[in-house]
């Protein structure tokens, strides 16, 4: 008999990614539990801490705010995001999102359909924060 794969994940089980900026942690993903849709988790993000500029070719990202203050550019146009706040990225869009409040902020995401492989998921359009962490692993099942 196979184990059963785990379903539920604290984001203190996952290591932060800061190589585009921020506290990311991907707890949902097919590495941690084996989904086959999408990959998600959450970000905390620092009074003028950003994510530096990117885009997906294959997935539609989901942001929604619960603290703080942010501003997503996509496309090069500000939109201004606070608690409650949700918004949606298409695919190819370029966004950076920075914390422009005075305290720290937190989100909750989600990209989705995965890319065909993990490094092909993030095409970078400006220099990462931290380009000696790897490139995120969101891992191919189990």
């Amino acid at each position: 008999m196979t184990a059963e794969p785990q379903r539920a994940i604290n984001a203190g089980q996952v290591a932060a990614n800061r190589r585009r900026g921020g506290d990311l942690r991907v707890t949902l993903s097919p590495r941690t539990v084996g989904c086959t849709s999408g990959f998600g988790g959450v970000l905390r993000l620092a009074p003028g801490e950003y994510i530096t500029e990117h885009y997906h070719p294959y997935s539609e990202e989901f942001l929604h705010v619960v603290s703080g203050q942010l501003e997503m550019t996509m496309d090069g146009a500000p939109v201004a995001l606070g608690p409650g706040d949700s918004l949606y990225v298409p695919i190819g869009v370029r966004h950076r999102l920075v914390n422009v409040g005075e305290g720290p902020a937190a989100g909750v995401f989600h990209l989705s359909p995965l890319a065909p492989r993990p490094d092909l998921g993030h095409v970078d359009t400006e220099p990462v924060t931290a380009a000696d962490q790897p490139v995120p692993d969101v891992g191919t099942g189990r």
